[in-house]
């Protein structure tokens, strides 16, 4: 057995697969040589002939610690058999590596596949596919009492989530056994009946391994869907209380077919999705933005990425959060898929990427193109060919890809959803000048005065008193006493570390440190240049619609600071500001405008991505 340097034991998972398909992943048993899982899962075979291959993994270092093969023609159907495999190492047959445990009952699927349209092999592309059935949405928001890790006696935590193949980590909170996180991950549902989401929380280390903090785990069978669950989960194998909330949606917005199963080319479905979208339901449903429809048909000249001159290729959609992927076709640089996808649109801003890979069995997929294509930018019903590029969209590869792409939205729910969230931060602006102009209230807007009073805490006291008090002379006289502060307490914080003893630290420790913080200048200046670009982008209309709605935010923002001091202005920002936590103690911190920019594209993505500039200029780049 393959152990860890550090600590001498092992994190071993287990992986499954059938004709070289990983179909399962079994989830980390920390630090333990016998590993008890206990799951249970179902795996859809098309052949008894193909062996089950399954591969046991060290999550820490991603060791190989043994594999074995359970031959599927030698079980009983409908008979519950309990079988030891020995793990073995093709390369030392002769090691003692262990053994798996295994519970096995061969099920004859229900139903006559010949009866359907579909060969064999769109089995495999339906779990290939991974159509998912809900989304499970994961609020991380805090921890409490954690276990100290350093030597400083606190710790540096992070957490860690895995669904499948799914996995998210969240941003590390540095010095503290009682981290607020405020972060939001969203996991594609498979199962209908639910499943696990294994939570893992470490202690950052720089230069050395991290340390392991405690475990959960969320049943997600137990919840209810469409509702918010707050879950307290104590830590096993740790100490402390993970705090999480926890959303179930059920989930219509994806879909795979074939090219002869085409929605919009049936009269009625096109009617209906049209109804749908048009100005008269524009306030039906501001959330739901739109629909798009996405015919891969085939690609051509594709990278040879196999030692045979040939390719695996298979083609993976994505929009937003959503994924879909095309069957594989084997051995072919000039592949025909002939699939429809089609996407719910939260978001017309958003970027429709199509990706095309290679499949191998023993290995992750290679990369043989790519293409980006904003959603404003699609003629519907036209078919087209797309050059593929690199990964980075900076320049060409090999093939070209077709794909016809028709896109139908409410052209007035982007304005809408965009204008709630701006006009949100006036709410409280009209209230408290619709206050001080009416000297008589009625009762319940004195109760909501007198429930504003209650929860008023010393800082926004503070802040309202600062603001309203507030005079341009204060401001250079707040720097000359920062100034004068500084130069007494200087000498005298340096004569009294003088005699403190400091911890010295290592060379390798410097070096580290000096990294991270290289790592994080290069970082901020990055975003602070690309923030930059997207500001000059807006003013030079690359994507018009974005400049339109720029154009009716700052009229309405000229408006009301002609008609209403700036006093009152800052007055209610700060009161929206202190009082959001009262009013939703769970909710996750947003910048309305940072949202707004992240939708304008920087100097790079409009090289990189076809954006249409300056009515319709397309710049040559984006075709090469």
């Amino acid at each position: 057995v393959f152990l860890d340097v550090f600590t001498g034991t092992s994190d071993p998972y287990v992986k499954f697969k059938v004709a070289g398909k990983e179909v399962f992943r079994s989830k980390t048993i920390h630090k333990n040589l016998n590993p008890v899982w206990d799951e249970k899962v179902s795996l859809l075979v098309e052949s008894l002939r193909e062996p089950l291959y399954m591969k046991v993994h060290d999550k820490s270092t991603d060791d190989f610690m043994g594999s074995a093969y359970l031959y599927l023609e030698s079980l009983e159907h409908q008979r519950t058999l309990d079988v030891t495999l020995d793990l073995k190492d093709p390369h030392y047959p002769n090691h003692d590596l262990g053994s798996l445990e295994l519970a096995v009952t061969l099920i004859p699927k229900e139903g006559d596949f010949r009866e359907t349209h579909q060969s064999l092999r769109l089995s495999d592309v339906h779990r290939k596919a991974q159509l998912w059935r809900g989304i499970v949405s994961i609020s991380l928001i805090e921890a409490h009492d954690l276990q100290p890790m350093d030597a400083n006696g606190l710790s540096d935590p992070y957490v860690k989530f895995r669904m499948g193949h799914q996995k998210y980590k969240s941003k590390t909170i540095p010095k503290t056994l009682n981290p607020q996180w405020r972060e939001q991950f969203d996991f594609h549902l498979y199962d209908e009946q639910g499943g696990f989401i294994d939570v893992t929380l470490w202690d950052k280390d720089a230069g050395k391994k991290d340390d392991f903090m405690g475990r959960c785990q969320v049943d997600l069978s137990l919840l209810s869907k469409e509702c918010t669950h707050r879950l307290d989960l104590p830590l096993e194998e740790g100490e402390g209380t993970l705090v999480l909330l926890v959303t179930l949606t059920a989930s219509t917005a994806v879909s795979i077919a074939d090219l002869s199963v085409n929605v919009l080319d049936d009269l009625h479905e096109r009617k209906e999705i049209l109804h749908r979208y048009s100005l008269l339901r524009s306030f039906h449903n501001i959330k739901d933005v739109g629909m798009v429809q996405v015919k891969v048909i085939r690609a051509e000249g594709l990278m040879a990425a196999d030692v045979t001159g040939k390719s695996d290729p298979f083609c993976v959609v994505e929009l937003s959060n959503d994924r879909l992927q095309t069957h594989t076709v084997y051995k072919n640089l000039n592949p025909e898929w002939n699939k429809v996808f089609t996407f719910n649109v939260k978001d017309i801003h958003s970027v429709l990427e199509v990706t095309v890979y290679d499949e191998d069995r023993d290995r992750s997929a290679d990369f043989l193109g790519k293409v980006a294509i904003p959603l404003l930018n699609i003629q519907n019903g036209e078919r087209k060919a797309y050059a593929l590029k690199s990964k980075e969209l900076t320049g060409p590869t090999k093939g070209v890809i077709f794909l016809e792409i028709d896109v139908i939205y409410n052209i007035v729910s982007p304005t809408l959803f965009y204008s709630l969230a701006f006009f949100e931060h006036f709410s409280l602006l009209f209230f408290c000048l619709f206050s001080s102009a009416s000297p008589r209230l009625s009762v319940p807007q004195y109760s909501f005065l007198l429930f504003v009073h209650s929860f008023c805490s010393l800082f926004l006291q503070l802040f309202v008193v600062v603001v309203w008090n507030f005079e341009l002379y204060m401001l250079p006289l707040l720097l000359l006493m920062l100034l004068a502060w500084n130069y007494f307490l200087i000498p005298v914080s340096l004569s009294f570390s003088f005699f403190q003893d400091s911890e010295r630290k290592g060379f390798m420790n410097k070096l580290y440190a000096i990294q991270d913080v290289c790592i994080s200048v290069q970082n901020a200046l990055d975003e602070v240049a690309s923030y930059g670009e997207r500001i000059k982008n807006t003013f030079n209309w690359t994507v018009p619609f974005l400049s339109w709605l720029a154009i009716v935010a700052l009229c309405a923002a000229t408006l009301a600071v002609y008609f209403i001091p700036l006093r009152y202005i800052v007055l209610a920002w700060g009161v929206n500001k202190f009082t959001k936590k009262l009013r939703d103690p769970y909710s996750i911190d947003n910048n309305e405008l940072l949202d707004f920019l992240s939708r304008v594209p920087s100097d790079v993505q409009v090289v990189c991505i076809p954006y249409n500039i300056h009515r319709g200029w397309l710049p040559q780049d984006c075709n090469s």
